[in-house]
């Protein structure tokens, strides 16, 4: 497979209780026992302790579509609940899904309290000081959104001095301000575009299949993409660094190959985002 190096991406932002049918769910503020029990370290080897268990603890967002959302049904539904489910299957174990905001997730790994996050996380030089990551599951661009009346913003360039609305700490946040934005803290995408149609900030970023599904499901949005990143991020599977994680990375990663090479990984995708991200070409 084809792999394009995205190292002047890395550059830059370096410098700055439901039940689904996919398994469990809860919030981070009401994580189940299980989740405790995996803060306290009950076994050194996270993967034995998931199997201690049964279940592998994986923490979302859950308000991200097509990623991790919640469906007409109140099913939590999405390309990463379903590489998820199916990485734990192949691990011999059920999903516990535990909902949070994309700050939360990171502070739960962090503290023990999940075995990994899976959230469209993408890859930057800053978090692989903190986390091991996996083999990527899928490959995306950032797009610049900005109204459709708007003739000022062309490129990230143009975000100077400009306000943006975006998660807490994540990359789009990052890029947008080693471009001199100033940006404004949200939780789900909905609020972020809903801010930008209101002209309450200038524009927005975020993963460009993400805002294609959003015009997919509001093709009447008035938003449109102006630029995106040249080179694809990665989108990969984080853990907590250190030994009690290799295991645990070393299976999940034998997870991800098969599911890529048995054409579940691009299923997943086609079934979410019309195309295949899974694979760089």
């Amino acid at each position: 497979m084809k792999r394009r190096s995205f190292i002047s991406l890395m550059a830059v932002l370096a410098a700055a209780g439901a039940l689904s049918a996919c398994g469990s769910s809860s919030s981070a503020a009401g994580a189940s026992g299980a989740a405790s029990t995996a803060a306290s370290g009950e076994a050194a080897d996270r993967l034995e302790a998931a199997r201690q268990r049964g279940t592998l603890i994986v923490a979302l967002e859950g308000a991200w579509s097509p990623w991790c959302y919640h469906d007409d049904t109140d099913t939590l539904v999405g390309y990463d609940v379903e590489v998820s489910r199916a990485i734990a299957e192949h691990l011999g174990l059920e999903p516990e899904y535990v909902e949070g905001e994309w700050d939360g997730l990171f502070a739960g790994l962090d503290a023990g309290r999940y075995d990994i996050v899976c959230n469209g996380v993408e890859v930057t030089e800053e978090r692989a000081k903190s986390y091991d990551f996996s083999e990527p599951y899928a490959y995306i661009h950032i797009a610049l959104a900005v109204r459709s009346d708007n003739t000022d913003i062309t490129s990230f360039e143009d975000l100077e001095g400009k306000t943006t609305a975006n998660s807490i700490a994540s990359t789009y946040m990052t890029l947008a301000e080693s471009y001199g934005a100033e940006v404004l803290g949200v939780d789900t995408l909905d609020e972020t575009i809903q801010m930008l149609l209101a002209g309450r900030v200038d524009a927005t970023l975020n993963a460009d299949v993400s805002f294609y599904d959003y015009l997919n499901v509001h093709p009447d949005a008035a938003f449109k993409l102006v630029a995106e990143t040249p080179d694809a991020s990665h989108v990969c599977i984080p853990v907590r660094k250190g030994g009690e994680s290799d295991t645990l990375l070393a299976a999940i990663n034998e997870a991800i190959d098969a599911l890529r090479a048995d054409g579940t990984l691009a299923e997943i995708s086609e079934k979410y985002f019309g195309s295949d991200i899974s694979s760089e070409e």
